[in-house]
């Protein structure tokens, strides 16, 4: 009887490992490499951004509603392992602007 129940728990593991080593496939959204335009209006802040700009830093997956020349988009920043990019690259005609991303704090180990 106690091999029985040890073989029943040991398959028991192996199934829980599996199903968590072959879990979905990755979202487009979270393949993305600087993020994803957000749903609605809301973002974290506010950010305008004129002819004159040259930077924006954000943090790693924060949501921010971007005035780009008076172009409203709102867009999460969902970029691990991006530290910068040209905002081109999600905003046609930002010229010139270069997006700094700090890394998260939720997402430093504990202890550190």
């Amino acid at each position: 009887m106690n091999n029985t129940c040890t073989k029943l728990a040991m398959a028991v593991t192996l199934a829980a490992i599996g199903a968590t080593t072959f879990a979905a496939e990755p979202t487009t959204n979270q393949l993305a490499p600087y993020g994803y335009p957000a749903s609605g209006t809301a973002g974290s802040r506010v950010v305008n951004l004129g002819s004159e700009s040259k930077s924006l830093n954000v943090t790693q997956s924060e949501t921010i509603q971007l005035n780009v020349n008076g172009r409203i988009t709102t867009w999460t920043f969902d970029t691990l392992g991006t530290t910068s990019f040209p905002l081109t690259k999600i905003i046609p005609g930002a010229d010139g602007v270069t997006v700094y991303v700090a890394k998260n704090p939720l997402y430093r180990g504990a202890g550190r």
